[in-house]
Formats: C-alpha cells, sequence, structure tokens
C-alpha cells in the first residue's frame, strides 16, 4: 500500500476526521488537529496491513481511542527528539 493512495482517500473521509477532532476537543484535547488523526490512522493502516477501502479506513478512524492517540502522539515526540 502506498501513500499516494490513501491520500486519495483522506477527501472522502474528512468528515470522519472532523468528528473525531470535535470528539478529543470535546474531551478536552483543543490542540488536536485532522492532520494528526490522520497521520495516524496512516501509520495505523500500513502496520496492520489493512484493506484500503474507503468504510475500513472510516472504521479506523472512528474507533480511534484517545489513549491510542495519545500513544501515538508520544511516540512520534520521541523519534523526532532521537533525530
Amino acid at each position: 500500500m502506498n501513500s499516494t493512495s490513501f491520500e486519495e482517500l483522506k477527501d472522502q473521509v474528512e468528515p470522519a476526521l472532523k468528528s473525531k477532532t470535535e470528539e478529543f476537543h470535546f474531551l478536552g484535547y483543543e490542540s488536536v488537529t485532522c492532520e494528526e488523526i490522520w497521520n495516524c490512522i496512516i501509520q495505523k493502516a500500513q502496520k496492520k496491513k489493512v484493506e484500503m477501502r474507503l468504510h475500513v479506513i472510516v472504521g479506523l478512524i472512528l474507533n480511534l481511542s484517545l489513549t491510542d492517540f495519545m500513544n501515538w502522539l508520544t511516540m512520534e515526540a520521541y523519534k523526532r527528539d532521537v533525530e
């Protein structure tokens, strides 16, 4: 799976991304962006080698927990510090 294929789906899943972002904002995490959630989902999908179908990607977005997202964000921060 290449990232360009994921990028083609991004416009189609924008409502789900906005919904998840609003959910995290409602829980008090106002700095979370759609782009961060998208990057998290792309990495998750590539690791799991999931089917690149619209309903699968939307499912990953809507099922993303705040804990999983924060863990991903922490690991990304560690990776940036190491580089």
